[in-house]
């Protein structure tokens, strides 16, 4: 994926965790366009690549605008930028991509963000504004003072706004069987927030269409314990084919289709290597996958045409061809 080089333009907090950065072009001009749920992957100077939503008006090509929460146990990325990075400085970044895309001829759109994850809701409301189209925000935080676009999304919402903060006791927070007891007709649901949350809704929605409900993830869901169980359960080796070329390749059982197409010099865009972010995604020409990914809904991986390269394998005895 082409690399953009994006220069700092503002950079303040929003709360006491969470950091807003204005990026533009370092030449000037239009920068590429986005979809309403995009993201960009930011070269960090902790030597770790992080997805980082677009909040600003998918409209407004002449900026791009992330917020950031710090993450005192991450990888290191989210502190760089935090304590690092200045006004001024020029960042490598992705061109935006989006795995969270709005439908946007939807009956309604419901967003439940958590935190951090209003940074796509806030782009998919400036579009839905521009279209007019119905949503509703339900926005959950521990206080006001942690609400981050706090202004900004009373403002673009309006009376279509719900603010939910439980003082840090999630107890106190949004009743989730409550609200989302009965789907209004032709809804679509977009969450976005931590794991525990995600993992709520996914209870709470179950008797909701499949299709109808599109989570994006900052992090994985899953424990430690579970997330090395899914990567390594029943490895054994198998062949993946290049489409485009008819190169066949062997994935050892200790290496990742990732790690192989890699190895042979290939440019594949990719970030979490844990199978929960989507930046890594190919699509599938044939044969059947193991897809141990947190992306993909149930109906996308029973499709069977795209997989997650970092983490999801070939079932026993098949063989992979993928479009690249």
């Amino acid at each position: 994926m082409p690399e953009l080089e994006l220069k700092v333009t503002e950079a303040r907090n929003l709360t006491h965790s969470i950091k807003m950065f204005e990026l533009v072009a370092v030449g000037g001009g239009d920068l590429p366009e986005f979809d309403a749920g995009a993201h960009i992957d930011i070269h960090t100077g902790a030597g770790v690549v992080r997805s980082y939503s677009l909040a600003n008006d998918p409209a407004d090509r002449s900026r791009y605008v992330t917020a950031i929460l710090r993450e005192e146990n991450g990888g290191g990325g989210s502190k760089w930028m935090h304590d690092t990075v200045a006004i001024g400085d020029v960042l490598k970044t992705s061109e935006p991509s989006n795995n969270f895309p709005l439908k946007e001829d939807a009956g309604e759109s419901i967003f439940l963000a958590g935190g951090i994850g209003i940074t796509p809701m806030m782009a998919m409301g400036h579009r839905l504004k521009s279209i007019g189209g119905k949503c509703h925000l339900h926005y959950c935080s521990k206080s006001a003072d942690d609400t981050a676009f706090l202004e900004e999304a009373k403002t673009l919402f309006g009376d279509n706004i719900t603010f939910h903060h439980d003082g840090g006791d999630p107890s106190k927070g949004i009743k989730l069987n409550e609200v989302f007891a009965i789907r209004p007709d032709g809804a679509h649901l977009y969450v976005c927030g931590p794991a525990g949350l995600l993992n709520a809704v996914r209870t709470a929605v179950a008797h909701w269409p499949d299709d109808a409900v599109h989570f994006e993830l900052f992090t994985s869901a899953r424990t430690e314990e579970e997330q090395a169980e899914v990567a390594t359960r029943g490895n054994e080796a198998f062949e993946i084919e290049l489409a485009k070329t008819g190169t066949t390749l062997t994935v050892p059982a200790d290496k990742t289709i990732l790690d192989v197409l890699l190895d042979e010099g290939l440019s594949v865009p990719y970030a979490c290597e844990e199978g929960w972010c989507g930046a890594c995604i190919i699509d599938l020409v044939s044969g059947k996958g193991d897809h141990r990914d947190e992306v993909l809904s149930n109906a996308e991986k029973e499709a069977d045409n795209k997989i997650q390269v970092c983490i999801s394998r070939a079932m026993p005895g098949e063989k992979l061809v993928l479009d690249l």
